[in-house]
């Protein structure tokens, strides 16, 4: 893998809580990070704009607002996305396969009808916080953290989705089961060499992400939590180009 070619697969979570801090980032890395994933915390706080403002500072952007809603009103939230000319977007496949064939309508319609560019649409299977005591004891799901998402990705594809969000630790599997056309952005990622785990279960490196299959990765606080941004940002993409050859 050349660089610039894991540089678009990087994606880094400007999690702040304002616009300037986060232009000053994407304007900061942008020559090493080829998408800013924008998440409810800054988009409730400056809402589309921020979209609008990240898409010209150079960076395309990963809208991770996770819709799980009824049918309808996920469609219409997708088809909104497509309106911001974002590159990658999320649904919760917990939804339901009737809400997922809604959403990828809903982007397949808006597309056609505006002419705007297809983003990838991704489900989210399992979030990287939760345990598999959580899954079983909270959730009262009867599967181990595996199997549900192996379930779920495989519904993801049934319904159209173009792939996943799914942990380190299930790449392999949305793999086996969906192909190696099935697109698998993964978070969790957290250098040996970076912060610890934090609130996420379960995690890995970025060079055991990419030699596991994933197409993209997404880092936040090994990144955004050092003292130099840009030294650790080429470092990641250093250990995907290493692994990758």
């Amino acid at each position: 893998m050349e660089k610039e070619q894991a540089r678009k697969r990087l994606c880094l979570a400007l999690d702040v809580d304002c616009l300037d801090d986060a232009v000053k980032i994407a304007k900061l890395l942008k020559s090493k990070v080829g998408i800013f994933k924008i998440g409810s915390q800054l988009f409730t706080k400056e809402g589309p704009k921020a979209v609008e403002i990240i898409r010209k500072c150079g960076g395309e952007v990963f809208l991770d607002l996770k819709y799980h809603d009824i049918p309808k009103t996920a469609a219409n939230s997708v088809r909104m996305a497509v309106q911001l000319g974002v590159y990658m977007l999320n649904i919760h496949a917990s939804g339901g396969s009737q809400m997922m064939c809604a959403a990828v309508e809903g982007l397949e319609e808006e597309c056609r009808k505006s002419n705007a560019r297809r983003p990838i649409l991704l489900a989210v299977t399992v979030l990287t916080s939760i345990s598999s005591i959580v899954l079983s004891e909270e959730l009262r799901v009867i599967l181990d953290i595996k199997d549900q998402v192996q379930h779920l990705a495989k519904m993801a594809k049934a319904s159209g989705v173009d792939g996943v969000v799914a942990s380190p630790q299930e790449i392999s599997i949305v793999r086996e089961s969906c192909g190696n056309d099935f697109v698998i952005l993964t978070p969790g990622i957290r250098p040996c060499w970076g912060v610890t785990a934090d609130d996420q279960k379960r995690v890995t490196t970025p060079a055991e992400a990419i030699r596991s299959g994933a197409d993209y990765i997404v880092i936040g606080r090994p990144i955004l939590q050092s003292n130099d941004p840009v030294m650790v940002a080429e470092r990641v993409l250093s250990e995907m180009v290493d692994e990758n050859g």
